[in-house]
């Protein structure tokens, strides 16, 4: 029988199963490896014509781990399931904290779900090339958010030790590539995409737009806390691991790739063809220098790392409509959870969120002229991820600022560089890359000219998080609710009601 509505994922130190590494890994899973390198980088080359990527996932690492500096400084005294929704509960108060939940939701839903769009596409083609028959691209996500799922009901080591197999063969594979591509660059060996000067010409902000998505998912470990063994360490350390073998690793091997494709053609603005923009860029070099079977190998691959993305965010949607069922923000039946411990109302009520859309836009698929695409990647997942990268980045933002706000009455033996000096040098960085999102945001979907996506789907990542904030303070009318907003995974939550309590109200 499933657990109390108002019992956490883990309990108690025999169910706190994760250590360093298995929260890396989830981490590390979110940003899906060859997923960035295979698409991601490769479309950053083909949409912006600069070389210095590399040198962008430097600059976007070095920002990140300012950030993580003040976050994970704050993650010693807050563990809570919906992380960001807590910190800035926190730190800037409960109406706040509801408004960034709201932000979060969305974000981390339209991650989740757009990304089945390339898995759709992935899924379908591979089928195609190997058996000759037409899948639609709608049954493998279908079928795919029914093990997902239920992966999320389970345990959550469990995800982590699949994670760590999928994650695993990942950077194999792509270490390989990088092998491969230093030995034999196309126009010979250049330092030309890890000169800062190649990436600090016009156009840089679409490349640190672009980028900034591939960081997606480092900043969930705190999501976890509450099923660490030891949160205090374990957040912190996996952090700052999981953001600097993302940021190094990225670096190296988007160099690797400039000088597979060769720096020459990527600088060329018709140097890269309609038909080579994006994975082909990477396969295409592949099939000449390793052949079809790895080809094959990699595509597999490809599929399964985007499904390794696809459960870390689904694990990450369900732990935030737990902790916002456990405290009252959201319907109590959200808290229900299973014997393993696993988020089960919150794992179901994603799955299903995720099957809604999904038919929607299968549905919607019926007017899709061919020639301009296919169609799930464009649409779903174009849409989907970039408007969630936007919605995670305004979330680090606002959490930079409620770190500050958190320690500035009590600094609890925290020095300052953690608790305002990196915190206010991350917020101002992250509301740059903001900046850059929303000015690039017709780039980054693709577009020539902006239309109405291009301003209703940032409308849509922001402005219910603004409603949510005057939800909040209707919540004060409500005091055994509003009380435990932020609060329901955290030790504090037994002070409820003391005087002391109150004083922090």
């Amino acid at each position: 029988m499933p657990a109390s509505a108002t019992q956490a994922p883990s309990t108690g130190a025999k169910d706190r199963r994760l250590g360093v590494i298995a929260v890396a890994f989830l981490i590390v899973a979110a940003s899906a490896p060859l997923t960035v390198i295979a698409g991601g980088v490769t479309s950053t080359f083909s949409v912006t014509h600069i070389a210095g990527v590399p040198v962008g996932f430097i600059v976007l690492a070095a920002a990140l781990a300012v950030f993580a500096i003040g976050y994970a400084a704050m993650s010693r005294f807050v563990t809570n399931a919906g992380a960001f929704y807590a910190y800035v509960a926190r730190g800037l108060g409960r109406p706040t904290g509801v408004g960034a939940s709201v932000v979060a939701l969305i974000a981390y839903n339209m991650m989740q779900i757009g990304i089945w769009g390339m898995f759709g596409f992935q899924v379908s083609t591979f089928i195609a090339e190997k058996t000759g028959a037409d899948i639609p691209w709608w049954v493998g996500v279908l079928v795919g958010i029914l093990i997902v799922g239920w992966m999320g009901v389970n345990r959550v080591d469990l995800s982590a030790k699949v994670l760590g197999v999928l994650v695993a063969a990942e950077f194999i594979v792509v270490i390989v590539f990088d092998i491969v591509a230093f030995a034999q660059p196309a126009d010979g060996f250049s330092a030309a995409p890890v000169d800062p000067a190649s990436l600090f010409v016009p156009g840089v902000g679409a490349v640190l737009a672009f980028g900034v998505a591939a960081f997606m998912g480092f900043e969930s470990a705190a999501i976890y806390g509450e099923e660490s063994k030891d949160p205090k360490r374990t957040i912190p350390r996996a952090t700052f691991l999981a953001v600097s073998v993302i940021g190094v690793f990225y670096a190296i091997s988007s160099w690797a790739l400039a000088l597979g494709i060769g720096v020459d053609k990527i600088t060329d603005p018709a140097g890269i063809t309609a038909e080579e923009a994006g994975p082909p860029l990477f396969f295409g070099f592949v099939a000449e220098r390793l052949g079809t079977v790895w080809v094959d190998v990699m595509s597999l691959l490809f599929i399964t790392s985007i499904f390794a993305a696809l459960v870390s965010f689904h694990n990450a949607v369900a732990r935030y409509l737990f902790s916002l069922g456990r405290e009252g923000v959201l319907p109590a039946r959200l808290a229900v959870v299973g014997r393993g411990g696993g988020p089960v109302a919150g794992s179901l009520t994603q799955s299903a969120i995720a099957v809604v859309v999904i038919v929607g836009f299968a549905i919607a698929e019926a007017g899709w002229d061919p020639a301009a695409g296919p169609y799930p990647v464009i649409t779903l997942f174009t849409w989907l991820t970039n408007t969630g990268a936007l919605g995670l980045v305004l979330l680090m933002a606002v959490v930079s600022i409620a770190v500050i706000g958190f320690f500035r009455r009590d600094a609890r033996g925290v020095g300052a560089g953690s608790r305002l000096i990196a915190p206010l040098i991350s917020a101002i960085a992250l509301l740059v890359v903001l900046g850059l999102i929303i000015a690039n945001f017709a780039v980054l979907l693709g577009q020539a000219e902006p239309d109405a996506t291009t301003f209703l789907l940032p409308a849509i990542a922001i402005v219910p998080g603004i409603a949510a904030v005057f939800w909040g303070f209707a919540l004060r009318r409500r005091p055994e609710v509003y009380e435990r907003i932020g609060r329901g995974g955290d030790a504090d939550a037994a002070r409820l009601g003391t005087a002391e309590f109150a004083e922090e109200r």
